[in-house]
């Protein structure tokens, strides 16, 4: 019988619950597809507290995973039964053991890409390529700051600006964690547990501050983030670790600069068949020439989801975590 995390309500880890479920027929251009790897995210964790709002309760969760397609539906071309296949841009059910999803969001794994790889890297890895590559475009020599540097975003941001030739600044909350983004390419760490992160900057850009700062953290490093920022800088607000951006000033971009401020998410970036194919096949490329490599510091069963949501939500967690059904 096929299993699935749901929640009924809002709240604490404590509202993921496994179930038994018949898995959906596809319809018009849909795939069911067998899961062998679950991504795990913090955007899961806002949508389990309320955040980020569902359709209805009870309701699925997680939006990334790769397997083989069990089934097809009608006016589905481009895959058949059997195929190796990867998907990050939902909808809400990833964390099952099958999934019934629109062809449209599902992009087809190559050989040399294993399944653990894709479900720890499709999510993450795109988020990087729409945030270096097209937000703002990361050029060699370029200087910038990214917070969250050993996690699952931050360990390939700092591995794909280096392979553009750019120097990423990296914030951590630990040696140990300088450490391992340094290791995957950073060019310098702030722990920002014992260091002044704008002071940091200042004295590794000799004044001159960065072009851009990427921020997944939120509420807790809004006003640091600006601050690191260069005159005209673009400000690139991500995320919401700490909790969501608010009560934000417009004069206080002036004030600070004449600065520019965008709030991206990945559906807004692959929001076609395209250009989802597009940057999948970017990310493919960089982990297959081996400028990334996929960082997979925890795997739990999929009825463990909720302890590993606690993981991930104290920062206990490198790099990126999966689920394995």
């Amino acid at each position: 019988m096929a299993k699935r995390i749901e929640f009924a309500e809002t709240g604490g880890p404590e509202v993921l619950k496994m179930h038994e479920f018949e898995p959906e027929p596809p319809g018009p251009r849909e795939v069911r597809v067998t899961n062998w790897a679950i991504g795990l995210n913090f955007i899961d964790i806002y949508v389990r507290t309320g955040l980020y709002p569902v359709n209805g309760l009870p309701s699925g969760l997680g939006t990334e995973g790769a397997g083989v397609i069990e089934a097809v539906g009608e006016e589905v071309k481009e895959f058949r039964e059997g195929d190796r296949v990867a998907y990050a841009t939902g909808p809400l059910g990833a964390y099952a053991t099958h999934h019934t999803l629109p062809a449209d969001n599902v992009v087809m794994l190559p050989d040399s890409i294993g399944f653990d790889q894709a479900a720890a890297a499709m999510l993450k890895g795109l988020t990087v390529q729409y945030l270096l590559r097209q937000v703002y475009q990361i050029k060699s020599g370029d200087t910038f700051l990214f917070h969250a540097a050993a996690g699952g975003v931050g360990l390939i941001a700092c591995q794909w600006a280096r392979s553009l030739g750019a120097r990423l600044i990296g914030t951590v909350s630990t040696p140990e964690k300088a450490a391992f983004a340094r290791k995957n390419g950073a060019w310098a760490t702030i722990n920002y547990s014992e260091e002044n992160v704008v002071e940091r900057v200042r004295e590794l850009t000799d004044g001159q501050m960065c072009p851009v700062v990427y921020d997944s953290v939120g509420r807790d490093t809004w006003e640091t983030s600006l601050d690191c920022l260069a005159p005209r800088g673009l400000m690139v607000s991500f995320g919401n670790a700490s909790g969501p951006v608010e009560g934000v000033n417009l004069a206080t971009l002036n004030n600070k600069g004449s600065l520019f401020v965008t709030r991206p998410s990945l559906g807004g970036y692959a929001d076609t068949r395209e250009r989802l194919e597009a940057m999948s096949q970017e990310l493919f490329q960089v982990i297959a020439n081996e400028s990334v490599h996929v960082n997979i510091g925890c795997r739990f069963r999929l009825d463990e989801a909720g302890e590993a949501q606690q993981n991930l939500a104290s920062r206990r967690t490198s790099g990126s975590t999966i689920l394995i059904p």
